[in-house]
């Protein structure tokens, strides 16, 4: 008998606290068009971030492509003097 009346307890006391814990109202309503918001900034910065490295990263190429050719431009001149030499 207080076995049963052990659990009978123990199922009301979980029951109780389960009810209490899972019924109370919450204030935290987060509207879609904020979540919205959210999205478009990130998307924003990652676009920015996206474009400014393509920018430097062209930049980093044409200088060492203008370094190339002013080489291949200096070469070939000396290659000239040594035959009209």
């Amino acid at each position: 008998m207080k076995k049963n009346l052990l659990q009978i307890f123990k199922f009301t006391y979980f029951a109780g606290c389960f009810w209490y814990f899972f019924t109370i109202p919450a204030q935290a309503y987060i509207d879609p068009s904020a979540v919205t918001y959210i999205i478009q900034a990130v998307a924003g910065v990652l676009i920015a971030l996206g474009a400014a490295f393509t920018i430097f990263r062209h930049k980093i190429f044409a200088f060492f492509k203008k370094n190339k050719k002013n080489g291949e431009a200096e070469s070939s001149a000396i290659a000239f003097k040594d035959v009209d030499d």
